[in-house]
């Protein structure tokens, strides 16, 4: 057999080999740990942009890396397992989603690249010392729960004008809702509002919580979380029960009940995730890439909730809506 004819034979054999051979070659791979802290089948749209992102901009799983997936399922007792185990597999980089997945990575590693695709007051929480110079091994994209509490305050007021006892529920376990409740508490008190909170630690107060609300509050406020996120149905279900609106920073609780969300658009920020990994996969460093916010916002109300709680939503609000559930 001639030399010519030899290479081209080992070239077709190498382009015929499986994803699955090649991906076990040696220096091939660079990893990605993703730890969720909801569950699959909620979250799966949020991790499926990010990794078309990562697509466009020329990673692909088998070819050159491959995404080490974990899910919390809402459960904030798994973060530090989770961590851990990600850690371990001594990853290029780690992407999580909230503060407290954030945290718990951030004190497993010291090392390893984190990126926050959406986390509350990263500055507050202590995960970056600045916006502009993140410092340390972490960066990513901000949420600004605490910053838009007025926003949400004002937008419940037009669909609910007489207003004058506010509901607030959070869970207490998850950092950024704490920081998120003290902005509306402070809030509400500028604007005349009285505050009657509830806090929550795990799902069997939750019930108490609404037995608590029904018929002292004129609406509910309910700080965002996974935690929450994941018991959204549960919730919803309940305020509906106590016959009270609910304001939502996360559009899935409307999806399923809840009154009206007005908050970041997450799909948006987990695919600008992406752009943080492809730049650190191509060498940059956390300490050196600015922590990002939000550049699209979701008005979502569900009319449908509204007709059952018997309030008319203005026209002029509807008409500001980027979503309508009937």
């Amino acid at each position: 057999m001639k030399r010519r004819e030899f290479i081209t034979l080992l070239g077709g054999a190498a382009t015929a080999l499986p994803l699955t051979v090649r991906a076990q070659q040696p220096g091939n791979l660079r990893t990605v740990g993703l730890l969720v802290p909801g569950t699959r089948s909620l979250f799966t749209p949020w991790t499926t942009v990010f990794v078309q992102r990562l697509h466009e901009l020329g990673w692909f799983e088998g070819r050159n890396i491959v995404i080490e997936y974990r899910w919390a399922e809402g459960r904030s007792e798994r973060y530090a397992v989770i961590a851990t185990e990600l850690v371990k597999l001594k990853p290029d980089v780690i992407v999580v989603g909230g503060n407290e997945a954030a945290i718990a990575v951030k004190q497993a590693t010291s090392v390893i690249p984190v990126i926050f695709a959406a986390a509350a007051d990263p500055i507050g929480t202590g995960l970056v010392s600045s916006l502009t110079r993140p410092g340390g091994n972490v960066t990513g994209l901000s949420v600004q729960f605490t910053d838009l509490a007025g926003k949400r305050l004002g937008l419940l007021r037009e669909i609910v004008p007489s207003l004058r006892r506010l509901g607030l529920i959070a869970n207490v376990a998850a950092p950024g809702a704490v920081l998120e409740m003290h902005a509306v508490q402070t809030t509400a008190n500028t604007l005349g509002l009285e505050v009657v909170s509830f806090e929550i630690r795990g799902i069997d107060e939750i019930a108490p919580a609404f037995d608590k609300f029904k018929g002292s509050v004129d609406a509910l406020y309910v700080c965002s979380d996974p935690f929450f996120v994941t018991n959204r149905t549960r919730i919803s279900t309940l305020a509906l029960g106590a016959r009270l609106p609910t304001m939502h920073a996360i559009r899935e609780h409307a999806e399923v009940g809840g009154l009206m969300s007005y908050g970041p658009n997450f799909p948006d920020m987990w695919r600008r995730a992406g752009d943080f990994a492809d730049k650190i996969l191509r060498g940059a460093k956390p300490a050196d890439i600015p922590v990002e916010q939000p550049t699209k916002f979701d008005l979502v109300i569900n009319v449908t909730t509204a007709r059952a709680l018997g309030i008319t939503v203005p026209p002029i609000l509807l008409a500001r809506a980027d979503e309508v559930i009937e």
